[in-house]
């Protein structure tokens, strides 16, 4: 971002002497040496981020809100956009990208942990994790500009203060220690906390030579109290009768002996008015994978509350400490269901509340895994996310086998056409576009968390779905589970919902800003984002012979997590590193590395420790491993991970295909059937088990490690 800064507050050594870290005093040092920067006038040249770009605000956990000065708006209109986007939040991203400019070249194999570091100066509202001391990592050195950037070692707590640390371990280009004239960002001087922390760490061999404190922004704060409002609200029962034959209303509860088949009448976009159907069949023999494991499909609707902006695909900024999400109208969710066969539990089915990916709906992967389950005695239940399923005037029609008449039932597709060119694509309406195109899919994941959180309440309420007066689904027994996407919301969810009593995410990772980056599948997204903004960011020439977007190339040039400093000398790629830094701070609060610790290591106020089994593949080309390394480390969660070492399962028959990423549901390949029938199960066994059992998916073999064998892979592993 290019804005000017405030004059920053200037120390001496003796101001911070109680510190047992020794400072160092600009006099110390050969006036040749290299110096840490901390001009006013332009924000890269002076360690980033600083709360010198907040003002207070006591509505807000932090107690201070963003205020990020905007440069030239007829020059930079998108970074405009954006920081009119980042002064709603109340704080800095909890996964920075930290900047720090010099005078002269530095020798960045000098900058480590042990050279440059942060320090935890306290949550805002109870003050835990103070005095915590956090390393950094992917290291990027930019000779031209003279700045150095990483990122924190680990993902840092929302709505707590932090001091970045830069000593004088840190050398330049001859050997010599940097030197710096301590101005620090933000009011550290006048700083209790901020002097404790650095006064209560261990004696250091290296001296203090420039510092800044800043303030993490709040990342739970308004789905706890939408789950709170939820939680205090009084629910009317989920509506089965909205089938629609000849005969007129039909509940819509089908055994699945009787069903010929279902027609889905997909809302795809609109001519001259008139909705525009295209039609296929739900894959209703996926149903057989364990035969006569499921007796009935389900259609009900239910009301969800719509804090969303229908306009903007936004959730408005309120007070993160007073403020409260509003309510912006109601949504009218229709709701599938798979119900076991056999003697109903006395407390009704253990219910799977199951997550769809990306460009997927409730009518693909859910339609997956809902066999094995019902076979372990638990019923599948889903909603399509927010921007998917097509329009809302899709239909599924009811194939009798026994000669009925068909039955009509809504699909309830959430998809809009968001660009006004008449279409509906798989997922238009899950994402801010324009002006707040940096929201990108924040909203759309929180939106459909809050409605999960709303199917959660009604189950709890009660679930009648064959109108014989007694529950059919298990209120104490609420599960997750959910594939890629899926996984990406359900991993939010499960740090946000306080009765869901066990999941097993599958294939998810974070952030998005992330997965789009790293992955084939998805990088002609970023690249699109950057060649859109004004001035565009886009660094490399287009593809020859190829039609635009599919033309757009770039080079960021972002090392991996722990490998060698990088020293950056491609033009163009320091810009893109502080979009990318810029996007993923934005996105935080939707971002599922962010809800992780709260799942079991973290437990949010009032919630318990929940037993989780999450799934991943070697070489995932869609969602590449170190995005859900992000999200295991973050949470603790390696110990239930299980790792699908589909690198050996291409070697044993190259029918399993170089990208593991659909491996839980792919039973239409012959080849990978039987892992995703094994993965199925684990999950099943899992769940029925109240989450106390994790079963190895195929024994002795060596297809599955569970848990994870070694370390968290921190390369994207794909297979050439």
């Amino acid at each position: 971002m290019s804005v000017p800064m405030s004059g920053a507050l200037r120390l001496t050594a003796g101001a911070l002497a109680v510190a047992s870290l020794s400072l160092a005093s600009p006099g110390a040092f050969a006036t040749e040496s290299v110096r840490v920067l901390s001009d006013a006038s332009h924000p890269l040249s002076s360690i980033f981020p600083s709360n010198r770009y907040t003002v207070p605000d006591f509505t807000q956990n932090t107690l201070r809100r963003l205020s990020l000065p905007k440069p030239d708006c007829t020059v930079q209109p998108s970074n405009c956009a954006d920081i009119d986007v980042l002064n709603s939040l109340d704080g800095f991203s909890t996964q920075p990208r930290i900047s720090v400019p010099f005078s002269g070249d530095i020798d960045p194999a000098t900058v480590t942990s042990d050279t440059v570091f942060l320090v935890n100066l306290g949550d805002t509202l109870s003050g835990r994790g103070f005095g915590e001391r956090v390393g950094i990592n992917q290291v990027v050195w930019n000779p031209a500009g003279k700045r150095l950037a990483f990122q924190s070692d680990q993902l840092l707590q929302q709505h707590s203060r932090y001091a970045v640390v830069v000593t004088d371990g840190v050398r330049d280009t001859k050997g010599r220690r940097i030197r710096g004239d301590l101005s620090i960002g933000g009011n550290f001087l006048n700083d209790h906390h901020a002097r404790s922390a650095l006064a209560g760490l261990p004696h250091w061999r290296h001296k203090v030579v420039a510092a800044s404190l800043f303030t993490t922004q709040s990342i739970t704060a308004d789905l706890q109290k939408i789950n709170q409002r939820i939680k205090s609200s009084s629910v009317s029962p989920i509506s089965f009768d909205i089938g629609q034959s000849a005969a007129g209303p039909v509940r819509a509860v089908f055994p699945v002996a009787g069903v010929a088949g279902i027609q889905f009448s997909r809302h795809v976009g609109t001519a001259a008015g008139v909705p525009t159907l295209s039609n296929s069949f739900l894959p209703t023999p996926a149903l057989q994978v364990v035969p006569g494991a499921v007796a009935a499909v389900a259609y009900g609707r239910y009301v969800s509350p719509a804090f969303m902006d229908p306009a903007t695909r936004v959730i408005p900024a309120t007070g993160t400490m007073t403020g409260q999400p509003a309510i912006r109208g109601t949504e009218a969710l229709t709701v599938q269901m798979f119900i076991p066969a056999g003697a109903k539990p006395a407390g009704g089915w253990p219910v799977a509340i199951f997550g769809h990916g990306f460009t997927d709906s409730m009518y693909g992967a859910p339609w997956a895994v809902a066999s094995v389950f019902a076979s372990r005695g638990i019923a599948t239940v889903s909603i399509n996310v927010v921007g998917h399923g097509g329009g809302q005037a899709g239909a599924l029609t009811v194939l009798s086998a026994t000669g009925g008449a068909p039955v009509v039932v809504p699909a309830g597709g959430r998809g809009i056409d968001q660009d006004g060119n008449g279409a509906i694509d798989s997922t238009e309406g899950v994402v801010a576009v324009g002006a707040l195109s940096l929201v990108s899919s924040r909203d759309g994941l929180r939106q459909t968390v809050a409605d999960l959180m709303q199917l959660t309440r009604h189950i709890e309420a009660g679930v009648d779905v064959d109108g014989d007066g007694s529950v059919d689904l298990d209120a104490n027994r609420i599960y997750y589970s959910g594939q890629s996407f899926g996984g990406i919301y359900g991993t939010i969810f499960l740090g946000s919902e306080p009765n869901l009593k066990a999941g097993a995410p599958n294939v998810p990772g974070g952030s998005i800003t992330e997965i789009a980056r790293l992955s084939p599948s998805f990088r002609i997204l970023t690249a699109i984002a950057l060649a859109t903004r004004q001035p565009t960011l886009i660094n490399l020439p287009p593809l020859p012979g190829l039609p635009v977007p599919l033309n757009l190339v770039f080079n960021e040039n972002m090392p991996l997590r722990d490998q060698p400093p990088l020293v950056d000398t491609v033009p163009g790629a320091e810009s893109i590193q502080q979009y990318i830094d810029v996007s993923q701070w934005a996105t935080q609060a939707g971002n599922p590395v962010s809800y992780a610790p709260h799942i079991r290591k973290q437990p949010l106020a009032g919630h318990a420790a929940k037993p989780v089994l999450y799934q991943f593949a070697k070489g995932d080309v869609t969602v590449p491993n170190p995005t859900t390394s992000a999200i295991l480390r973050a949470g603790d969660l390696a110990d239930r991970a299980t790792y699908f070492r589909n690198d050996l399962a291409y070697a044993a028959n190259v029918g399993a295909g170089k990208n593991p990423h659909t491996f839980l549901t792919n039973i239409a390949n012959a080849v990978q059937a039987p892992y995703a029938v094994m993965a199925q199960q684990q999950i099943a066994i899992f769940l029925a088990s109240h989450g106390t059992v994790v079963i190895d998916p195929d024994g002795a073999a060596p297809f599955f490690e569970v848990p994870l064998v070694g370390p968290l892979p921190e390369t994207l592993n794909f297979i050439p």
